[in-house]
């Protein structure tokens, strides 16, 4: 379950986000990583497909941007943002390369992933968005920060999942992810608050801050439900012919504690339109961080 603070009491991570050490040796984690749940498996294995390119444009968009950060404290956090996605764009990489020599096939899907990134949402707005790219850039940290929301969350539920652990679900999968949830946990409030000192007066801030919202929402949920289709259809020991995907085996998942609660998620979106809201008080930074002291310190800043 994802935590939310009382206003006021968060605690904060000690100085800016930086990317930590990792290494993950992929051979011994079999294709279907938490056992007997092929569906639990791939919903989560979306991220995989997803984040490559995600967190690439991420940094991307970040890097645009960096002129107008004239705060000295954010910029430190936002360099630090940058590596730590940076990373884990490569960290997901590799486990696609994992599937792939396992014959589960993902080019197709994560070419137009890589499609929507670099051509609907790159520098250059599309020929129907009448933009100039000066404001656009405004639009695209607005959707960094939707999107920041929905890892924060994810990254909080994965922490203390322990419907995974009794699944018996792969060692190293599991820290990938927890690694990688705790991150985003510990940055989770770094692209809202890039996207609020240069998104430019506050009603129309606030109202481009909601309306990205109510575009990043349905379309992840899209790609998400696509995404696991595409995996199950292109699992090698999946027989053809069979449900690609369900409602209601994913809703048994959530039963079973393997994905987190449709309300979790939704509750996210309520959230983040309120004019107070702030993500500190998403996710408990004290799980994150004690996740984390069990990693290497971080390496030098970008």
């Amino acid at each position: 379950m994802t935590t939310a603070h009382p206003a006021g009491g968060p605690p904060s991570a000690p100085g800016p986000p930086a990317p930590r050490r990792v290494d993950f040796d992929w051979h011994g984690t079999p294709l279907h990583w938490i056992p007997g749940e092929p569906l639990a498996g791939h919903v989560i294995n979306v991220l995989h497909l997803l984040l490559p390119a995600g967190e690439r444009w991420f940094v991307q968009v970040f890097k645009e941007a960096l002129p107008r950060v004239h705060d000295p404290d954010l910029l430190a956090r936002v360099k630090g943002f940058m590596g730590q996605e940076a990373t884990h764009s490569v960290q997901h990489s590799h486990v696609l390369d994992h599937l792939a020599a396992q014959d589960l096939d993902t080019a197709d899907f994560t070419r137009r992933v890589d499609a929507l990134f670099e051509r609907l949402l790159g520098p250059v707005p599309p020929w129907w968005v009448p933009l100039p790219k000066s404001r656009w850039i405004l639009y695209r940290l607005a959707f960094v920060a939707a999107i920041e929301q929905f890892t924060a969350v994810l990254g909080d539920w994965v922490l203390t999942a322990d419907g995974l652990d009794r699944a018996g679900a792969d060692p190293v999968m599991l820290h990938l992810l927890r690694w990688h949830g705790a991150e985003e946990v510990e940055h989770r409030s770094v692209a809202f608050d890039m996207y609020e000192h240069c998104g430019g007066p506050g009603a129309l801030r606030r109202l481009r801050r909601r309306g990205t919202m109510c575009v990043t929402a349905p379309a992840l949920l899209g790609l998400w439900i696509r995404g696991t289709r595409h995996l199950i259809r292109h699992d090698p020991t999946i027989p053809p012919g069979k449900p690609t995907y369900t409602l209601a085996g994913h809703n048994r998942a959530i039963e079973k504690g393997l994905l987190p609660s449709w309300r979790s998620l939704g509750a996210a979106v309520p959230r983040y339109f309120r004019r107070s809201f702030h993500p500190s008080r998403e996710g408990s930074m004290a799980a994150a961080l004690t996740y984390l002291g069990r990693i290497p310190r971080p390496r030098g800043g970008i």
